[in-house]
């Protein structure tokens, strides 16, 4: 039986269209989602939106639609981002749907038979962009005396009844959980930074509204709506069938392995879930991991500055695979990164077409040429071949650890050092020269070659699928050869080549 593995980004929030932020966060998901099904996994992948809240109430009014009309179109931009950039979903979630609801209020119910959920009343700051909470203590002061949350947005003092949940009451076991389970919060910084939240003192969290009516009624109270985190978390278990989880095929994949989060939701994710579903007797996810935000060319993105990225127009210009490439290789995965167009087509130029793509070139031009197009014998190896072809081998391996710690420019880095020795490996056998000194010399080189960038393509899948399914076919490895575990079994000599053709063309401006 396979081993499980179930990640999730977060539900995207629909109160505007889609930018790279989101993109950024699904492509990373998706790379380790495919990672995982490569490596012989059985996953379960759920993305989607976040419907719900004052926000998408007042942005359904500004365009002068109802909420639910609203929220299907913007809904629908999210789904259609995903499909664009090929992003391999199992489940597409949106809050409006019925089995959310039932889920969210049979999750309520449950947390409030167990004794945590009681009926007061909140006064305090509240922050409408930000759907948060804010304590005094949190509120920073502007030279004009208003006051804002640590994310700059605008705070209210708000005053009305609300049911509220005994958050205070789990802080010594979220801290004890925390202790117990060192790998649960990554990066380090964010972990540190919800560990000192937590120590500060944990106060009881509001998780009802009346002021307004679009969001899941309260069970058995139809005058308050659940607050819109109640209801976003819980679409982690509602996809996988929660209440009726006796009948749930897809049960088995919780606790989550792996929530994606932007840092901004950090606190959420890794404080607030794990004490609802700690107050439900559920299981806690495994891990959750933060990354940062993107600025563009040095300037936080916004709408008034107007440089917004729009990923579906990087991906029109640039081409799917670069753009994939690209935002993961950029920066390291947990901090922020910044957007240039130069560094993009640097990275297209030096790394894809010259590094990668003139490697694939060079090595199938000579096999076509000089070995009848069929795929080499495997000859007698030296100490050179041995070198490079054993430090390739151990690539799935290496990659492991750090797709599993969500290390992606590393494993990225890991695979191009391999493609670095390629190239000085080439170079420096040079097989266009030994065709005239020493043919079967050749053969061998061009046969190492063609096994260690079939290693390195089988790897890469993730990253770029389309242009690996292309080097893939090039270099002769079936569909039926492309799993991690298929690389013990070597592509036996002989078999026919398609002709080679480039994968990664060098990107020229337009003048």
């Amino acid at each position: 039986m396979k081993p499980h593995y179930m990640i999730t980004t977060p539900i995207y929030y629909v109160n505007g269209a889609p930018h790279v932020g989101h993109a950024y966060t699904s492509i990373a998901a998706d790379v380790m989602a495919r990672f995982k099904r490569l490596d012989g996994y059985d996953v379960f992948f759920l993305t989607g939106t976040d419907e719900h809240g004052q926000k998408v109430e007042q942005a359904a009014q500004n365009q002068g639609q109802t909420p639910q009309k609203f929220v299907d179109m913007v809904s629908a931009q999210f789904k259609n981002m995903a499909d664009r950039l090929e992003i391999t979903y199992d489940d597409f979630i949106r809050t409006t749907e019925d089995r959310h609801k039932k889920s969210c209020q049979a999750l309520w119910k449950k947390i409030a038979d167990a004794g945590y959920i009681y009926l007061g009343a909140y006064e305090g700051w509240y922050s409408l962009r930000d759907e948060c909470y804010y304590g005094e203590d949190e509120l920073e002061t502007t030279p004009d005396g208003r006051k804002i949350a640590p994310t700059g947005a605008e705070v209210k003092w708000l005053k009305e009844p609300s049911y509220f949940f005994k958050l205070s009451a789990w802080q010594d076991k979220l801290l004890e959980f925390y202790e117990q389970n060192p790998q649960f919060v990554g990066p380090e910084s964010r972990r540190n930074e919800l560990l000192s939240f937590i120590k500060s003192g944990l106060r009881d969290l509001s998780i009802s509204r009346t002021s307004f009516k679009w969001g899941i009624p309260v069970p058995g109270d139809d005058d308050h709506v659940m607050y819109v985190w109640f209801d976003a978390l819980t679409n982690y278990i509602s996809a996988l069938g929660y209440p009726d989880v006796e009948q749930s095929d897809l049960w088995r994949f919780w606790p989550a392995d792996l929530h994606l989060v932007g840092k901004e939701i950090a606190r959420f994710h890794a404080l607030y879930w794990p004490a609802f579903l700690m107050a439900a007797g559920l299981d806690v996810t495994k891990r959750i991991y933060s990354h940062g935000w993107w600025t563009v060319e040095g300037e936080k993105m916004s709408k008034s500055v107007g440089n917004v990225i729009e990923p579906l127009k990087l991906v029109e210009e640039f081409g799917l695979d670069p753009v994939r490439f690209f935002l993961l290789r950029e920066v390291p995965f947990g901090g922020d990164g910044d957007y240039s167009r130069q560094s993009l087509i640097n990275r297209m130029n030096n790394e894809l077409a010259n590094d990668l793509g003139n490697l694939a070139q060079r090595t199938l031009t000579q096999v076509t040429r000089n070995c009848d197009g069929k795929v080499p014998e495997i000859g007698k190896r030296n100490a050179d071949d041995e070198a490079l072809l054993s430090k390739a081998v151990l690539l799935p391996i290496l990659l492991r650890e750090q797709i599993d710690r969500q290390a992606l420019h590393e494993a990225l880095e890991t695979i191009w050092k391999i493609i670095r020795a390629s190239n000085a490996y080439i170079d420096h056998q040079a097989p266009w020269t030994l065709k005239k000194t020493d043919p079967e010399r050749m053969v061998v080189v061009l046969r190492v070659l063609v096994d260690v960038i079939r290693i390195v393509a089988t790897c890469l899948q993730p990253f770029m699928p389309g242009a690996m399914d292309k080097l893939l076919t090039q270099l002769g490895v079936l569909e039926t050869e492309r799993q991690f575990a298929d690389l013990e079994n070597v592509i036996p000599s002989g078999r026919d080549l398609p002709k080679p053709a480039g994968i990664f063309p060098r990107f020229v401006e337009a003048e």
